[in-house]
């Protein structure tokens, strides 16, 4: 399937147009990273703890973010998690002890923050543990269970935390009708010992500094790797100049995909890290399925300048190039617009990834190729010019002597 027949599009003759394209880009992304939202790592690298929030109603994440600031924590980071259906809210602390301590100091906080209809004198049930529960049960023991008070107690704590996790929210004792037995005695205390708020904390997780700093040096080390094992594979494949330009255009693309992260201010996770070494390896392929068509070009038109070589093998592979990089885009377009937010950085990366990555291999790669010969041509031909001078100025001293 063709979708450019007889293509005879000048590339090259546009290189200045894309130069300039990629240097605006490139400086924009560099500018954000060196002084204004810099390298925005997320949990993962940085270390912190996450706040996993679901509320009993659509929350506004502007009015969390400002009881999080009159809790004194102004920087927390706010994120709906999952379907925005869900009520469901990601907290991002930066607390970044590893104790459990810690764990109960990052759900306290929030709790604090976030709880305007407390009682005074009560628990939150919505948020309380089922130990919690269980011991106030055992002393008001309003079932009179006598010496089996320890074993129907703690059941029935852990039936409520259960349930709990499966609801989200409890929004009325009364639905926990069928877990006390409808005993109106244990709902009555649970009424009198408990209220309930708006939300329920279901998980604290907190990633220390030094696993944080590790990931971080392992990521750079995978790209690095990569780049290196492509410069490497590249030189024996076809030539080291192949390589160099592969290479020249991967950071390129990684370069462009960091600086958008930046600009928009979106966290770069271990998943995002993924999708950028999942893109060096997209983009080398379409660079590389280039070079073979210039290297087959170069045995059939001997003749040709290598700038009309390398245009007729763009353009030969063009419809190739649109049709996969095109199937590609839609795909992880999809998933970015309706994957949820769990996987938006992720596919933010490779949306702006396969875009660059299919533009470079066009606009970069090929360009680098003919920009190296025209060098080595200028280069041979000043050392001859040196070489033809030296030689007229030997022949005249002859002369003269």
């Amino acid at each position: 399937m063709e979708f450019f027949k007889n293509a005879n599009i000048d590339f090259l003759g546009k290189k200045w147009y894309f130069i300039a394209f990629s240097l605006v880009f490139s400086v924009a992304g560099l500018l954000s990273i060196f002084f204004w939202h810099h390298i925005p790592l997320g949990v993962d690298f940085r270390g912190g703890t996450l706040v996993y929030v679901k509320f009993a109603q659509t929350p506004d994440n502007a009015a969390i973010h400002e009881a999080m600031r009159k809790a004194g924590l102004p920087n927390a980071r706010i994120q709906t998690y999952d379907a925005v259906s869900k009520n469901e809210v990601l907290i991002d602390l930066d607390v970044r002890e590893t104790s459990e301590n810690a764990l109960d100091q990052g759900k306290g906080q929030i709790i604090n923050a976030l709880e305007s209809n407390s009682e005074p004198g009560k628990q939150d049930l919505n948020n309380a543990s089922s130990l919690t529960i269980e011991n106030y049960l055992l002393e008001k023991d309003p079932l009179r269970a006598g010496a089996e008070a320890n074993q129907r107690y703690a059941a029935l704590a852990k039936a409520i935390t259960d349930y709990r996790a499966k609801a989200g929210v409890i929004r009325s004792i009364d639905e926990l009708a069928s877990l006390t037995g409808s005993s109106p005695a244990v709902a009555n205390s649970l009424r009198d010992g408990f209220y309930l708020s708006n939300f329920s904390i279901w998980n604290v997780e907190i990633v220390g500094p030094q696993v944080g700093k590790q990931l971080q040096n392992q990521a750079i080390l995978a790209t690095l790797y990569s780049l290196a094992g492509m410069l490497i594979y590249l030189g024996f494949r076809f030539e080291w100049i192949y390589g160099l330009a592969a290479v020249v255009t991967v950071f390129h693309d990684t370069l462009i995909t960091v600086g958008a992260f930046s600009l928009t201010n979106k966290e770069i996770s271990l998943t995002v890290i993924a999708a950028i070494l999942t893109l060096i390896g997209y983009s080398n392929n379409d660079t590389i399925v280039i070079f073979d068509r210039i290297r087959e070009n170069l045995k059939l038109m001997r003749r040709e300048k290598l700038a009309d070589v390398v245009n007729r093998s763009i353009n030969q592979t063009l419809s190739r190039t649109i049709l996969t990089a095109g199937l590609t885009f839609l795909t992880v377009l999809a998933l970015y617009l309706f994957g949820g937010e769990v996987l938006r950085g992720f596919s933010f990366a490779l949306v702006i990834g396969i875009l660059i990555g299919t533009y470079s291999s066009i606009a970069i790669a090929a360009p680098i190729l003919v920009a190296y010969q025209d060098w080595r041509i200028g280069k041979k031909a000043s050392l001859a010019a040196v070489s033809g001078k030296g030689n007229n100025r030997q022949e005249k001293v002859k002369v003269k002597a």
